[in-house]
């Protein structure tokens, strides 16, 4: 394990991309890909890969631009969230990996939904961790445009100090220091052009509300009972049979580091359904 990545493993894609990933590697259960969000890295998922890895085969991996991924981006410095589905698609090629159950917080959420539209055939079910498939609102079209001026300006490390403590419940900001601490050392991994691609992208993704209405995959929406950056109701905007909602209490949009035992008994309740 390195300071800001738990990947164990690297690959290079046939477009030359580089991906470093955490592989449990473990038998013939269920394969489960885990996708992290905005400035973050597989490190987010530290504390609750090794109890998922007794009920699925746990493949975290750090996006391109983060962690110990490489740093291309795509035209304009824009990584549309179709091009992160593409890198996964070609991963799981790579590993010789047919099907799985990919699960995405925040912007790996958005990234699950496009290689759900995309890829549906590689997927035996997908999920929605602290994320939404609802497109940006205008106001958060401007943020992103803030947080690209920013990070031009004054470089990563100072703009995720500002943006990390907001992912924690109010309680948990303050009561969990050195959880958020190290979530910002994870964020400074980053570079400045995986940050400015990942949040241009995040910008110009439509809305894919129909993906979920139309799937009839097993599906995960996972909610922070307090998280301010993507509340439940935005989480929870579909039902069904296939649908699986779940809320973590005392969590914001951390749930994995903020309340890791509810996040995994959530997840693999969700894990056991599909076989």
């Amino acid at each position: 394990m390195t300071q800001l990545s738990i990947a164990n493993q690297t690959l290079t894609l046939p477009s030359g991309t580089s991906l470093a990933y955490y592989d449990s590697r473990a038998g013939q259960l269920p394969v489960v890909v885990l996708l992290h969000g905005y400035c973050g890295s597989s490190a987010y998922w530290e504390r609750v890969v090794e109890p998922l890895g007794a009920a699925a085969r746990i493949i975290a991996l750090d996006l391109r631009g983060h962690g110990g991924s490489s740093e291309e981006t795509g035209p304009d410095e824009t990584n549309v969230m179709e091009l992160y589905a593409d890198d996964l698609a070609a991963m799981l090629d790579q590993l010789n990996i047919n099907k799985a159950c990919v699960l995405g917080h925040s912007l790996g959420g958005y990234i699950a939904l496009a290689f759900a539209e995309r890829y549906e055939d590689k997927l035996t079910a997908f999920g929605l961790v602290h994320s939404t498939p609802l497109p940006d609102s205008e106001p958060a079209k401007d943020n992103r445009d803030n947080a690209v001026a920013a990070i031009k300006k004054d470089g990563v490390s100072a703009f995720v100090e500002g943006l990390v403590p907001k992912l924690y419940s109010p309680d948990n900001k303050l009561t969990m220091t050195e959880s958020v601490e190290r979530s910002i050392a994870i964020g400074r991994g980053t570079s400045a052009s995986g940050a400015v691609g990942a949040a241009k992208g995040m910008k110009v993704r439509p809305d894919r509300t129909e993906v979920l209405k139309r799937t009839s995959l097993p599906l995960l929406l996972l909610a922070g009972e307090q998280d301010q950056i993507i509340p439940a109701e935005k989480t929870f905007v579909v039902d069904g049979p296939e649908v699986n909602q779940e809320k973590i209490m005392n969590a914001g949009h951390m749930s994995m580091v903020e309340q890791p035992e509810a996040f995994v008994e959530a997840v693999q309740r969700f894990i056991s359904k599909l076989g």
